[in-house]
Parts: C-alpha cells; sequence; structure tokens
C-alpha cells in the first residue's frame, strides 16, 4: 500500500507548510538528508491552547500536540519531497516539552509525534530520538518537535 492510501485509509489530510516567523528555512536538504525545522502544534492547528505540561495541559493533551507536530512535519516534508513515497526512513526526532522542573514524561508526550510517524510510514517512520523537557518554549507552546529524515535515492 502507497503512504497516500494509508494516509487517506487513516484519514489524514496533511497541512501545507506555513510561512516562517523568524529567519530560517522549514527545511534543508543536503546529502541526501532532509533537515526539518522545528514546528509546534499551531502550525495545524492555531487554536491548540499553550503552557506547560500538567500546569495549563495534560500529558494527553501533550501527547496530542505532539501529533500535530508530526502532521506539520510530515506536509513539511511532503512539500520538500513532492511525495512522502521519497522517505527511506526517519533518521532522527527531537522532541522539547514545556514542563516544569520535575516533569519526567517528555517520553509519552513525544510518542505524539512518532506514534503517528509509524501509522504513516511504517518501520520507516521509527527514528532514533530524544525527548527533553525545556523550561519554555517560543510563543509559549507546549511541544517543538524537529526531524531528519533520510530521502530514496
Amino acid at each position: 500500500m502507497s503512504i497516500a492510501q494509508r494516509l487517506r485509509e487513516l484519514g489524514i489530510t496533511l497541512p501545507k507548510p506555513t510561512t516562517p516567523v523568524a529567519n530560517y528555512v522549514p527545511w534543508r536538504i543536503g546529502g541526501g538528508l532532509l533537515f526539518l525545522s522545528g514546528v509546534g502544534p499551531q502550525q495545524v492547528d492555531p487554536a491548540f491552547p499553550g503552557g506547560q505540561v500538567t500546569r495549563e495541559l495534560s500529558v494527553e493533551q501533550a501527547y496530542q500536540a505532539a501529533r500535530l507536530c508530526g502532521l506539520a512535519l510530515l506536509g513539511n516534508t511532503q512539500a520538500a519531497l513532492g511525495s512522502l513515497e521519497r522517505v527511506e526512513a526517519v533518521l532522527k526526532v527531537f522532541g522539547m516539552v514545556n514542563a516544569p522542573a520535575g516533569f519526567g514524561q517528555q517520553p509519552e508526550v513525544i510518542n505524539g509525534c512518532t506514534d503517528l510517524f509509524v501509522e504513516v510510514l511504517g518501520e520507516a517512520g521509527r527514528p532514533a530520538r530524544s525527548a527533553v523537557g525545556m523550561g519554555s518554549l517560543p510563543r509559549n507552546i507546549v511541544v517543538e518537535v524537529e526531524a531528519v529524515m533520510l530521502i530514496r535515492g
């Protein structure tokens, strides 16, 4: 089954890339790799609430935010490569979670993104990964995720 068919089967429509709000580009290609800039959930759902996990949002809400980040990253990937079929593998995901000191469920939150990648891309979507806590994130978003993809020859 093609990735486009899988997206349809899952009822997923990928978002179009948004215009960066600062001095950067959404992606860069080099050496057979696609480097994706960090995205927040607002790039898919501008109404998604910001704040810290356990203060303003639950772990489940933060998981959903990470899933929205994954959708934005896949949308940017499609725009950069023309087709998700060109993704050989998601090599690395770096997820940042806006949380107070002592919070330890960053992996569960960032699963929102990587679970989506595996749903859409199969085993090629299972990356090496980091999930870290931050005392704050830009514009008070709850999650920011970046990724590196291997491009099929």
